[in-house]
């Protein structure tokens, strides 16, 4: 399990254009990477739409946000479009980002165990350590606390 403190593992996804992003490539400034089950679900949706709503604080705080799901490029384009979202979302199809945080893990709804994504965020510094991380996230409040997190570590 990713400790606060250590170095924050790199990984290279398509976000929903196609185009590549690579976690190292964003040094130089904070960035917040948060992990979701999936497209089009209702505490997935909100919690995209709380990120979208603040993100204009969280550029002016110098802070990127990107969020993480198993979905393809594609869905993340429909989702982004159908619910007007301001983020980049990017496609680990392969679980490998998922693994690397710790946030791929077995699930249990209704006795039923599967694997899936456990909703959790990540704010890393500009020279790429992990600060804060909030696992098992409870969506209400949570993209506030975040910018609250994420404006402390700027100043």
């Amino acid at each position: 399990m990713l400790k606060d403190g250590e170095k924050a593992p790199d990984f290279k996804l398509p976000d929903e254009t196609g185009a590549t992003v690579q976690l190292s490539k964003l040094k130089g400034r904070p960035v917040v990477v948060y992990f979701y089950p999936k497209d089009d679900t209702s505490g997935c949706t909100q919690e995209a739409k709380d990120f979208s709503c603040l993100a204009e604080e969280f550029a002016n705080a110098g802070v990127a946000i990107i969020g993480i799901s198993p979905d393809s490029a594609v869905s993340h384009q429909k989702f982004k479009t159908k619910h007007d979202l301001s983020l980049r979302l990017l496609a680990d199809e392969q679980k490998v980002a998922a693994e690397a945080y710790g946030v791929w893990t077995e699930k249990s709804m209704y006795g039923k165990k599967y694997m899936g994504v456990e909703r959790s965020t990540f704010l890393i510094d500009k020279s790429g350590k992990l600060i804060n991380s909030w696992r098992k996230v409870r969506v209400p409040g949570h993209a506030e606390e975040v910018l609250a997190a994420a404006r402390a570590l700027s100043r």
